[in-house]
């Protein structure tokens, strides 16, 4: 028999150790877009504000480390779109926000493939979860800057985040290349000319 009494104080420590992971993994998601999936573990543990054991005790290895952190960053990607839809001035700056967001995103996942090789079937479930969840939040924010008649129509959500996803390829290892400023380009130039505009 389950003692009633315990219940709260169960749910309580589920619920710390799930916002204790997700801190953990914020901070390694910070430290992989600002150093690559190679950063020092004791780098994630000060940004997180723990000792590296703690880490170490919720991912064992670095590939469970960033392949927890991409499935996290995907959730994050997912869960921005509506919020930004709802916050931001427009349709348009919510779509360049969103998209700030995946490129931060892609930094990370690049790292990923030097981990996991592309016929391993863990990456191949990433991958199918990565377009499941978001596909449909790219074709929402698409949709709602068309309909606000801020951006042309006709653009394809795969289209664009494979575009963008093409040009931050390399990016973290050419100091030279800014990835960011040519898709800030890109989003610049879905942009629906005024005098088309309805």
């Amino acid at each position: 028999m389950v003692d009633d009494a315990h219940e709260p104080t169960v749910r309580s420590k589920r619920a710390d150790a799930r916002r204790n992971e997700q801190t953990l993994l914020d901070a390694a998601a910070a430290v992989f877009v600002a150093s690559g999936v190679e950063a020092p573990v004791r780098d994630i543990a000060a940004r997180a504000g723990v000792g590296t054991g703690t880490i170490y005790r919720h991912f064992p290895t670095r590939a469970d480390l960033i392949v927890a952190v991409y499935r996290h960053q995907i959730e994050a990607c997912a869960e921005a779109g509506p919020a930004l839809l709802a916050s931001a001035a427009s349709p348009h700056a919510a779509l360049g926000r969103w998209i700030g967001l995946f490129v931060d995103f892609l930094v990370t996942k690049h790292g990923l493939a030097s981990v996991l090789r592309s016929d391993d079937p863990g990456f191949q479930s990433l991958h199918a979860h990565f377009l499941d969840r978001l596909l449909p939040v790219c074709s929402e924010l698409l949709d709602a800057a068309v309909a606000s008649g801020e951006i042309r129509p006709g653009l394809k959500p795969y289209q664009l985040m494979r575009g963008v996803g093409n040009l931050c390829i390399g990016a973290e290892r050419d100091p030279e290349y800014d990835a960011r400023r040519l898709v800030g380009i890109l989003v610049a130039g879905l942009r629906q000319p005024a005098d088309d505009r309805p």
